[in-house]
C-alpha cells in the first residue's frame, strides 16, 4: 500500500465540515440567467427522509426526452444560489436537459445546509436519509417531464461534490455518471475514515454499499485545485484510486494532457475515470468553463463524451 499524508482530514467529521464555509461565496450571488425559465420550487416530490426542498429548472425548449442533472451546492449554500452561480442552467437552456438543485439542511458544529454522506442511512442502497430523497427528485422529473432514465447524472461543489460520489456509490442503477468539484472520496467521513487506503480498499466501500449489485457502475470526471487549503489536493488522488479500482482498472492513467492553461486532465482505462488538476485553484470550484467539460463527459450536449477543446 503507498502511503500519503492527508493533513487536516484525520481529524474526522467535525473538523472537515467546520472548514467548508470558506470559499461559497461565489455560489450566494450572481447575475440572473437571461432564460425566461425560471428555477421553481417543487413540493410533495415523493418519499422525503432526509427533509430536503427540490428546486427545479426546466429550460424554455427542453429535450423531447430530457437529460437529468442533479447540481449541489455545498456547506453553508443554498440551493438557488448554486443555480445563480454556476453555469449548469445556461447549459440546460443551450442542451435542453432538466436540472435538480436540491437544498440540503444537515448541520455539524455550528455550520448548516451540509448534505448528510455520514450516517448510516446515508452510506447504504435504500437506507434512507438526503440520498432516498434525491432519488425521488429523480423519479420525480423521469415521471413529470418524461425524462431519459439513461441519462441521470450528479454534480457538486465540496459537500455536494460528496453527495455526487454518495449518490454514484449507493445508486448505479439510477446516476449514470458524476462530476465531483473539490470533494473527498466516498465514505470518507463515515466510519471508514478518510486516512491513506488502498484501492481495493476504496473499491470495496462501494461495492458494499449496495450488496449484490452487477449493474454498469457510473462513470467520473473529479476535479481538484491544487492550493485547496479546506480539502487537501491529495483527495483527488484517492478518488481517482477510488473508482478505478470500482471499474477495473489500472491506477495508471491511458492518457494525459492540458485542455485549458493550467489544467491536467489524466483519462483512465477508455474514459471511465478522469482526474482534473486545477493548477493554483483553491476551494472554489467550478470556474467559469468547467461546468461544460462535464456536460460534454455526461453526453448531455449531445455530442459524445469527449471534453471540449
Amino acid at each position: 500500500m503507498r502511503t500519503r499524508r492527508h493533513a487536516g482530514i484525520g481529524a474526522g467529521l467535525v473538523a472537515l465540515i467546520a472548514a467548508i464555509a470558506t470559499g461559497l461565496s461565489m455560489f450566494l450571488t450572481a447575475a440572473p440567467q437571461a432564460s425566461a425559465a425560471a428555477l421553481t420550487e417543487v413540493t410533495n416530490f415523493g418519499n422525503n427522509p432526509g427533509g430536503l426542498r427540490m428546486y427545479l429548472y426546466v429550460p424554455d425548449r427542453p429535450a423531447a426526452r430530457p437529460g437529468v442533472l442533479v447540481a449541489m451546492h455545498g456547506c453553508n449554500g443554498w440551493a438557488q444560489g448554486f443555480h445563480q452561480g454556476t453555469e449548469f442552467a445556461s447549459l440546460a437552456d443551450r442542451h435542453g436537459f432538466i436540472v435538480i438543485y436540491p437544498q440540503a439542511n444537515k448541520s455539524a458544529n455550528g455550520m448548516s445546509n451540509c448534505f448528510d454522506v455520514w450516517s448510516n442511512e446515508a452510506l447504504r442502497h435504500g437506507g434512507g436519509s438526503d440520498p432516498v430523497s434525491i432519488v425521488s427528485m429523480v423519479d420525480y422529473v423521469l415521471q413529470r417531464h418524461s425524462g431519459d432514465p439513461e441519462r441521470v447524472f450528479a454534480t457538486g461543489f465540496s459537500s455536494g461534490a460528496m453527495e455526487t460520489l454518495n449518490l454514484l456509490a449507493t445508486y448505479p442503477d439510477v446516476f449514470k455518471a458524476g462530476a465531483p468539484f473539490a470533494g473527498v472520496p466516498y465514505a470518507c467521513l463515515g466510519p471508514a475514515g478518510c486516512g491513506d487506503k488502498s484501492p481495493q480498499q476504496w473499491g470495496d466501500l462501494v461495492r458494499n454499499a449496495y450488496p449484490g449489485y452487477t449493474g454498469a457502475r457510473p462513470r467520473v470526471t473529479a476535479w481538484h485545485g491544487t492550493n485547496d487549503s479546506v480539502l487537501p489536493y491529495s483527495m483527488l488522488q484517492e478518488e481517482i484510486d477510488q473508482w478505478t479500482n470500482v471499474h477495473g482498472l489500472s491506477q495508471t492513467p491511458t492518457s494525459t494532457d492540458s485542455p485549458q492553461s493550467g489544467w491536467t486532465r489524466r483519462v483512465y482505462g477508455s474514459g471511465q475515470v478522469e482526474a482534473y488538476t486545477i493548477n493554483g485553484a483553491g476551494h472554489d470550484l467550478p470556474h467559469n468553463g468547467m461546468a461544460a467539460h462535464a456536460i460534454r463527459f455526461f453526453g448531455l450536449d449531445g455530442g459524445g463524451t469527449t471534453p471540449p477543446p
